[in-house]
């Protein structure tokens, strides 16, 4: 069940019975991967014969070499110019052409198995909370931007108290001429419902000039 159904020289049947193996297990597999993976419906078309795809190319290149090197060549000539997918669309693609291999040799039991379980494994980790940490809150960049004459030591540390859970500095930087300074601090708030709350009594502190709450991490920001 699990050794390749290819003898040395591959027979029509051989091939057809591949064939039919992987388009199997492609369409059961895409079907799958349309419960968690957010993609257009010819996404799931396209990943449904790529096991097949790689399978039929495997198979005709597999012991030749010079074959193999006319492919790579064809390969490396094609210019992809589709929009970067996100790791979602490429993990399914990836498991689609690592089970095409195990097809392109012969190895149909395996080649449906890599499809089905990673398949059932994505759906399963998926729709489990084993990688969620959002319940520990959502850091974010704070910039406020005070007068030169505030000591900013210090100056916000009630306010950071009563509404954050942690507020930790990552940068000072002068502004408006050198007549303000602009702080930047990782802060994660203790209820994001009170954001509002939280930049009215800062507003109080600054002398109602800019504040803004943005984006973790700082480096993506311009302080």
């Amino acid at each position: 069940m699990f050794e390749s159904v290819y003898s040395s020289s591959v027979t029509p049947a051989q091939f057809f019975l591949m064939m039919l193996a992987a388009l199997l297990s492609g369409v059961i597999y895409s079907w799958l991967m349309s419960f968690r993976v957010q993609a257009s419906r010819r996404f799931f078309i396209v990943t449904s014969v790529i096991p097949f795809t790689v399978g039929t190319v495997l198979t005709f290149v597999s012991g030749n070499i010079g074959a193999g090197v006319a492919f790579g060549g064809v390969f490396a000539l094609t210019r992809f110019r589709s929009a970067q997918g996100s790791a979602d669309e490429i993990a399914a693609l990836l498991i689609a052409m690592g089970a095409g291999v195990a097809f392109g040799l012969g190895y149909l039991a395996y080649g449906a198995l890599i499809l089905l379980c990673l398949g059932a494994v994505f759906l399963l980790l998926s729709s489990t909370a084993l990688f969620d940490h959002s319940s520990t809150g959502e850091y974010r960049l704070l910039n406020i931007t005070i007068p030169e004459s505030l000591n900013y030591v210090g100056a916000f540390d009630g306010t950071f108290g009563r509404y954050l859970n942690c507020a930790e500095s990552v940068g000072v930087k002068t502004t408006g001429m050198g007549s303000m300074f602009r702080l930047s601090f990782r802060i994660r708030m203790k209820n994001r419902l009170e954001e509002k709350a939280f930049i009215d009594e800062l507003r109080t502190l600054n002398g109602n000039l800019e504040i803004a709450v943005l984006p973790f991490p700082a480096q993506e920001v311009s302080l």
